[in-house]
């Protein structure tokens, strides 16, 4: 037995059928009047404002369209606002304010790996989360002789094959109609004079209103290049009532010197708050989530700090080599590629005062009085470590070591293995080391912060059983397994008292019904809302070369790096390191 539908409902479904037939004989109307004369489209107007006045909902929607600006503008006046409401929109959903509005994306570079991988998947995502708006538009800039089509298949397969959500014919047509291409090189203004002409296509088909976002996913070099094209061919001037923005992948600058000429460069196209620096890391739930599990919770905050806390680890290891990144990599090094950047974020996250409000400006505020407070050890020599992967088995596969890899110099002292200690001049961290370290060709890939605490000051069970029972520790597992564990001791059951460690776990894929968005999904959508909280700041860049320039400037000056076999978990050097200050590495 059926039930009957509320009145309410009712009045509803009837308003929206008699909007919807309002609209399709409007854009009939307007279909005609562009191929007829003035008294055929006066007659055509008249037939039109008749079928408006089938109900109540359709003269609301006749208002819209001319409020908006429709076909006919000599019938165009101001009317008051509207009083209705969507009867679809719940309250509950949400999604509703991390809607982008208009808006389009432009990419430098998007033949390349990111652009293939994780960047047109992304958007793939979003269009498919329903967090798109419905004319957004994709542009892509690359030296490849391709046609629009061309590059909405490359588009197509990258999906197919990279994308989180499932395919869906209907979201990648809508995708596809707003895509287009322009070959050329950098220093092509012909090419950045097509792009323009594209964006205003795109505003006029596609109602982008004139917002768009310029990723530039191409090597560093080209990143002063490219903005001031975008100056010279007016791409950077936003209409009036319209935004522009820029996106830029690290790293931004090899030295402290380079990063404040290049955001010089930057800064003379774009506002400081137009330029969104991209460190993918930020994007990560993990990451997020630990400002959730410190400043949302009473359990964990009284003890994060120097009178609980005996050292934090923040460890970053990958399993693969260099790949056929020899040409970037090599010159630039792990310290440059990953600490700078990735591992110090994460230790000012983990470090920072609780802000006054989970925006831009309080975020930057607190971070930076991390890395101003951050001190080098004394001894560069003792307390940090740099070395290279040679050749062994891992995996099941022998492999070669960085210095026979096709493209390296084999005299080349590039690290692919760093490791510094620091210290924090601040009352909550005084005298706590942090110890940061990555590095390629190491046991597992995997991204971790443990905040390591002190042993009980006190032990009543020392005559007993308790040579497994180690330090309590809070591990935040970044990636692959997003999630933390806590570790504490606990009794052994049986009759003797016998105390090890346990570890207690929570998993985001066992307690959430919904998966984690990439890391670049959330980074696009901020670009498009303007949302900057998780995008460092030129003051954090600099600052964050401010730090790591004297130990790149001590290595280069002191012998070569350590090495290490491929499989393992870093030179013996890096051991000796924490050893010496009575600590060891977690192996994670």
């Amino acid at each position: 037995m059926s039930e009957e539908l509320p009145a309410v409902t009712v009045d509803e479904t009837k308003a929206t059928k008699e909007a919807k037939e309002a609209r399709t004989a409007q854009e009939a109307a307007g279909a005609r009047e562009a191929g007829q004369p003035e008294a055929a489209r006066t007659t055509t107007g008249t037939t039109a404002t008749t079928a408006t006045k089938k109900g109540k909902g359709a003269k609301r929607a006749e208002a819209a369209r001319e409020a908006a600006g429709g076909a006919d503008e000599k019938a165009a006046e101001p009317v008051a606002p509207l009083d209705w409401s969507n009867p679809l929109r719940d309250p509950r959903d949400r999604r509703l304010p991390r809607i982008a509005g208009p808006s389009g994306l432009v990419i430098f570079g998007v033949t390349g790996d990111l652009s293939r991988k994780k960047l047109m998947p992304a958007v793939y995502d979003l269009a498919n989360r329903g967090l798109l708006p419905p004319g957004f538009s994709l542009v892509g800039f690359a030296r490849r002789d391709w046609e629009d089509q061309d590059f909405a298949q490359v588009v197509h397969d990258a999906v197919k094959e990279h994308a989180r959500t499932p395919f869906r014919e209907e979201v990648w047509q809508q995708l596809a109609e707003g895509m287009r291409f322009i070959p050329g090189d950098f220093d092509d203004d012909s090419a950045f004079e097509q792009l323009r002409k594209s964006v205003e296509e795109l505003d006029a088909s596609r109602g982008t209103s004139g917002n768009y976002a310029f990723y530039l996913s191409v090597p560093p070099k080209f990143f002063p290049k490219v903005v001031q094209q975008l100056k010279k061919h007016g791409l950077a001037d936003a209409p009036e009532g319209s935004w522009r923005r820029a996106v830029i992948e690290k790293p931004f600058g090899h030295d402290l010197t380079s990063a404040r000429e290049l955001n010089a460069i930057v800064h003379e196209v774009f506002e400081p708050d137009q330029v969104f620096r991209i460190d993918h890391y930020l994007g990560k739930e993990t990451v997020q989530n630990i400002l959730a599990l410190r400043f949302a919770n009473q359990m964990y905050e009284p003890i994060w700090n120097r009178s609980y806390v005996d050292h934090v680890q923040i460890t970053m290891a990958e399993d693969i080599g260099i790949g056929g990144r020899a040409g970037y990599y090599d010159g630039i090094g792990a310290a440059r590629d990953v600490i700078q950047n990735h591992l110090l974020q994460l230790m000012a996250l983990t470090a920072m005062e609780e802000p006054a409000s989970f925006d831009a400006e309080s975020l930057l505020t607190e971070k930076l009085k991390v890395f101003r407070a951050v001190r080098l050890p004394e001894d560069l020599g003792t307390h940090t470590v740099r070395g290279q992967y040679a050749g062994g088995w891992q995996g099941g596969a022998q492999v070669a070591g960085y210095l026979e890899e096709e493209g390296i110099d084999p005299a080349s002292a590039t690290d692919t293995y760093a490791a510094i200690k620091l210290g924090i001049d601040n009352r909550r961290w005084a005298g706590v080391p942090f110890y940061l370290r990555t590095g390629k060709r190491l046991g597992r890939r995997v991204t971790e912060i443990a905040v390591v605490f002190q042993r009980a000051p006190h032990s009543p069970f020392d005559t007993t059983a308790t040579e497994e029972l180690g330090e309590n520790a809070i591990v935040i597992r970044v990636q692959p397994d997003e999630g933390m564990t806590v570790r504490f001791g606990s009794k052994v059951p049986g009759t003797s008292m016998e105390i090890r460690d346990v570890s207690m776990d929570f998993a985001y894929g066992e307690s959430f019904t919904e998966s984690s968005p990439e890391a670049y999904e959330r980074l696009i959508l901020d670009v498009l809302l303007g949302d900057a909280n998780l995008f460092p700041r030129h003051q954090e860049v600099e600052e964050s070369w401010r730090i790591l320039d004297p130990v790149e400037e001590y290595w280069a000056t002191h012998g070569r790096p350590a090495q290490y076999a491929s499989g393992s978990w870093g030179p013996r050097e890096a051991d000796e390191m924490l050893a010496r200050d009575g600590r060891s590495w977690r192996r994670p």
